[in-house]
């Protein structure tokens, strides 16, 4: 087993500046990278935003400049704001379709009977997760008023869901029985299998949208199903651009979906030094993500 590494020294800003000039960052401006690292931290900004702009413990890559790296973390940041916007209808139009099919199959406490769903290990755990999820929430007042006035101090389906966070969610549908899955999957126009594979996935890109993570040039490590028309045309499913092509066919009867597609047009136009490639925008990435009025 090799020798594990020991921890860096902290630096001061002034000693950040002089470092990312000894491997060879252009920083014309020293005010303004003062300035920028005082309010976006040296391990946010400069190590998430080097990938590909110098190899692994070596120098910047002729030319490559502070205010780039900068570009490129403002990119990230509102396309990520956008796309939590889109993520964000998706949730909430599972979450209605989910509840309102349930409770009209199995009645609106039917989420507490394993019967109802594949694997009882597995209901048991969401059990758990959801009385953790009820804890958390018991300030709000739809929660206080089912609590506090009905019956056993449960709450119906339709008000669950809207303390299940996006993952929980995933997790609820992924436990579905299958002809159940089919009748949610068929309310957007897809096959269950695809759908349960883009909600893990799109709810694992929702986290790192709320934790203000990056989604410029990041390999995504939950992987949706593509279509094949998709996957033999090259498109990688580790790569924000695969998750759109999800997220497109769950939306596909939103009006303002394009008018999405054309901001993330607006930000690659901005940020000139942005290289959606990394993403796995193809050349055609317009073409495949707008949605055609039929």
């Amino acid at each position: 087993m090799s020798e594990l590494k020991q921890h860096q020294p902290p630096m001061t800003i002034d000693e950040q500046i002089e470092n990312l000039k000894s491997l060879g960052l252009i920083i014309d401006d020293e005010e303004y990278a003062k300035s920028i690292l005082n309010d976006i931290s040296y391990f946010r900004l400069i190590k998430a935003y080097s990938l590909g702009l110098k190899p692994k413990n070596g120098n910047y890559l002729e030319g490559v400049t502070f205010k780039q790296i900068v570009e490129l973390y403002l990119f990230n940041a509102n396309f990520r704001q956008i796309t939590f916007a889109e993520i964000e209808k998706i949730e909430v139009n599972v979450r209605c379709r989910v509840a309102n099919y349930f409770a009209g199959e199995y009645g609106v406490l039917g989420y507490k009977e394993p019967s109802n769903f594949v694997d009882a290990e597995y209901h048991r755990t969401f059990i758990d997760d959801i009385e953790g999820e009820i804890g958390r929430n018991s300030k709000a007042p739809f929660v206080r008023n089912f609590i506090e006035n009905y019956e056993g101090a449960e709450l119906p389906i339709y008000a669950l869901v809207e303390v299940f966070s996006f993952g929980t969610l995933s997790k609820f549908y992924k436990n579905m029985k299958n002809p159940d899955k089919k009748a949610v999957a068929k309310s957007f126009g897809v096959g269950y299998t695809y759908l349960e594979s883009w909600l893990e996935s799109i709810s694992y890109v929702r986290n790192i949208c709320a934790h203000y993570g990056r989604l410029y040039n990041a390999k995504l490590s939950k992987t949706p199903i593509l279509y094949k028309e998709y996957s033999q045309a090259g498109i990688r499913n580790n790569r924000m651009f695969g998750v759109l092509l999800c997220m497109k066919h769950i939306l596909k009867k939103d009006t303002h979906w394009n008018l999405y597609v054309n901001k993330i047009e607006d930000l690659i136009n901005k940020y000139e030094k942005v290289d959606v490639r990394t993403m796995g925008f193809p050349e055609n990435w317009k073409e495949l993500l707008i949605q055609t009025q039929v």
